[in-house]
């Protein structure tokens, strides 16, 4: 049975340019309505925990976009639902501006102890340009606010932004350590298709950043924030010691999770299963008393074995053959000795006999690696 549970809010006051997750802008009236399908989905597929969940997280979308009493009432769901305890980490995607002291004071009531809060940037131009709503002075001001009453705080940056200078992001990087948080995730940004970002630049509107520039920013992320004592413990993720974020390691590790609402993935029984991404289309399943996953698959052991080699090569731990074999009664090596000693020629990953994990190269290309091995 699963110890942790995503729940996907898919609200939004605005769709940034770049974002490709579900999510629909301008469409509070839809709230209400997502919530008694939430209800619906979660009874209708759930058989509740015995024991307290381990890690929750609401992620969107924006989380804190609904109103104070909207709020509440998805947090009485979670409550009833998923029994947690103060141990419990309970996450929450954050937009700087919903931060009224109200909410605040309901999230803390709620039971959450961590929050990840949606910077991106510390520059005004990558702010603008990423169509963000707030400015380097109101997130200052929102951490002032959040320190006092949650520990657990996560910066969420993007580097790769159009017209965004070396220079730029170490003062990103900078700002952002100067703040305290325990936690902060640096991603590239990325063109997804269907996108206004990927539109714009298949117009010339838009042109991304230069491939050079792009490995120099994260290289300078690698160099900076472990000198501040952020631990990178996965390509994208950096933490101070013990604020490494639980629910996340769940994903990465392969374990199983719970996940409901517009969009979501879960991973239940050796079985994942994908809802439909449209957050009407969803709605409608549901209220007509259908299922909404879209997509779903048994996943064989060669499958299996493929995705957690996906995965561990992800984490600075890496992959442990012990391990491996364990979940997957395969031997690691019957798999993939011959593409092992081609990485490991290649410096893009080391193997000290037990722990396969890419080196520091390797980070620069851990996608173009982990499929090698897949």
């Amino acid at each position: 049975m699963p110890h942790s549970v995503y729940i996907h809010v898919p609200f939004c006051a605005h769709r940034c340019g770049y974002c490709d997750f579900t999510l629909v802008a301008g469409r509070d009236d839809l709230v209400q309505d997502y919530l008694r399908a939430l209800e619906l989905e979660i009874k209708t597929a759930l058989v509740p925990p015995a024991v307290p969940v381990k890690t929750i997280f609401f992620g969107g979308g924006t989380p804190t976009h609904p109103q104070p009493d909207e709020l509440r009432r998805l947090f009485e769901l979670v409550r009833r639902t998923f029994p947690h305890t103060p141990e419990t980490e309970f996450s929450v995607e954050a937009n700087p501006l919903d931060l009224t002291e109200e909410k605040l004071q309901l999230l803390q009531e709620a039971g959450v102890n961590r929050i990840s809060l949606g910077v991106q940037s510390f520059s005004p131009h990558s702010l603008k340009l990423l169509e963000r709503d707030h400015d380097p002075v109101q997130i200052v001001d929102v951490m002032r606010r959040l320190k006092p009453r949650f520990e657990n705080i996560s910066l969420d940056l993007i580097f790769g932004v159009p017209g965004q200078t070396l220079e730029d992001w170490r003062c990103t990087l900078r700002q952002a350590i100067d703040l305290e948080p325990a936690h902060i995730s640096a991603y590239g940004l990325t063109f997804e298709k269907g996108t206004e970002f990927w539109t714009r630049r298949e117009r010339g509107q838009l042109q991304a950043a230069d491939e050079e520039l792009e490995r120099d920013q994260y290289a300078l992320a690698m160099e900076i924030l472990p000198q501040a004592q952020f631990h990178q413990y996965e390509i994208s993720n950096y933490a101070r010691p013990g604020f490494e974020c639980r629910h996340n390691q769940v994903y990465w590790s392969g374990d199983e999770y719970w996940a409901f609402g517009p969009g979501a993935a879960r991973y239940v029984g050796g079985r994942r299963e994908t809802n439909i991404r449209s957050v009407l289309g969803w709605l409608s399943r549901i209220e007509r008393g259908e299922s909404p996953v879209a997509d779903a698959e048994e996943l064989a052991p060669d499958h299996r074995a493929r995705e957690l080699v996906y995965l561990g090569l992800r984490r600075s731990a890496g992959l442990q053959r012990t391990e491996f074999f364990a979940r997957t009664g395969i031997k690691f090596d019957e798999l993939y000795r011959d593409t092992l000693k081609e990485q490991i020629q290649l410096g893009l990953v080391t193997d000290d006999g037990e722990t396969v994990k890419l080196t520091l190269a390797g980070r620069f290309v851990a996608d173009r690696v982990a499929m090698e091995f897949l």
